[in-house]
């Protein structure tokens, strides 16, 4: 024990004695570091030029600096290692706790050791269970965030695509009303045209077809002035034909009214003669009756048709109704002379005259009737 305390004793001398030396050899590098001249290395002591006394104060500065660095650091390296000793001394004291809880339950339950051992296993399956459910929770979770992210960008982009859909829905609407605004006034204009390529035919309605297998239809058609305004060949002489012809072209044996005759005048002012005398009275032929009317396009005699029913009942009623070019419903009422272009017009009409509006109620007897053209 002696000689050992006495080795441990020499040990530490020796370790003191080595620090001191140290610490010689740091401040001899110091001072041999800084030279008068500005160089570096060491020198001889015979070598050694004189320092200047600010430089040795700064030195000496330094090493006090270094000295209490070195204090400083060894005292908190002291207390971290007095910390560390009282966790571990605290550690051993809690294992040896445990040690001899567990000698004492060893001694107490030898025979239970394997049904601890299965229990300790069955609980690390439990652990490992609960691990893996609690992993695959925040899989799960972190999916259904990922999710809900996903359709939170989904729905803003639908609601961006949807916007601009509203918008372009918009513009192709404003665009679409343009053309069908376009479309409606090329369509006048081309019906406009076509009545006006008409303006010299005349329509003959009810001319039996029998009749022209026997004589051509300019023939029949001069018989037909004869017949009824004969004062109009008394004036002209003769009345020329550019063009006549039933319409449609091909005759259908199912039809049972005859088909229309189109007659073509060379001279617009016979032509608007026997119109007039056709307005005037009804024309005859050979003991039937004929209709000669002016040569329409069909969209303006259909417009003219939609007005039947209201022209009748409007004659009925003494409103003195007339149709005028191209399809336009006029009346005369308390006084004044009322024009309307659709029946639409007309039925917003009567509607703000209770009286006037219950006698247009009345329906046509058949669809015969309204399928007629009122010119």
């Amino acid at each position: 024990m002696r000689g050992t305390r006495a080795q441990t004793n020499t040990g530490r001398k020796e370790g003191v004695i080595l620090n001191k030396q140290q610490k010689q050899k740091k401040e001899t590098t110091i001072d041999s570091y800084y030279s008068p001249n500005g160089t570096e290395g060491e020198r001889s002591a015979n070598d050694k030029p004189e320092i200047p006394a600010n430089w040795i104060q700064a030195v000496e500065e330094l090493k006090t600096q270094l000295r209490e660095a070195e204090d400083n650091w060894e005292k908190n390296l002291k207390i971290k290692i007095s910390h560390l000793e009282t966790e571990a001394l605290e550690l051993k004291q809690e294992n040896s706790v445990l040690k001899a809880k567990i000698i004492q339950l060893e001694n107490e339950a030898k025979e239970m050791k394997d049904e601890a051992k299965e229990m300790k296993d069955e609980i690390k399956r439990m652990k490992d269970n609960l691990q893996r459910n609690s992993d695959q929770k925040e899989k799960d979770d972190q999916k259904a965030k990922d999710e809900i992210q996903s359709l939170r960008t989904r729905v803003k982009q639908l609601e961006s695509s949807d916007l601009t859909r509203q918008q372009d829905t918009i513009r192709q609407n404003k665009k679409n009303e343009k053309i069908e605004e376009n479309v409606k006034h090329l369509i006048h204009k081309t019906d406009d045209l076509e009545n006006r390529s008409r303006r010299d035919n005349l329509r003959i309605i009810g001319l039996p077809e029998d009749h022209d297998k026997r004589k051509s239809l300019d023939i029949i058609l001069e018989e037909i002035i004869q017949e009824n305004c004969p004062e109009i060949l008394e004036q002209e002489g003769k009345v020329e034909i550019e063009k006549i012809h039933r319409s449609p072209p091909v005759f259908n044996p199912q039809l049972t009214t005859p088909r229309n005759v189109i007659a073509k005048f060379k001279n617009n002012q016979i032509k608007e003669q026997v119109l007039q005398a056709a307005k005037k009275k009804p024309f005859r032929y050979h003991g039937n009756m004929v209709r000669i009317t002016q040569d329409l396009s069909a969209s303006t005699l259909k417009d003219r048709k939609a007005w039947n029913m209201i022209f009748r009942k409007a004659r009925e009623l003494g409103l003195q109704p007339r149709i005028k070019y191209p399809s336009k419903l006029t009346i005369f009422l308390q006084g004044k002379v009322w024009s309307f272009n659709t029946t639409e017009e007309f039925q917003a009409f009567i509607n703000k005259r209770p009286d006037l509006n219950r006698k247009f109620e009345v329906q046509p007897q058949n669809s015969r009737e309204s399928s007629k053209v009122t010119v």
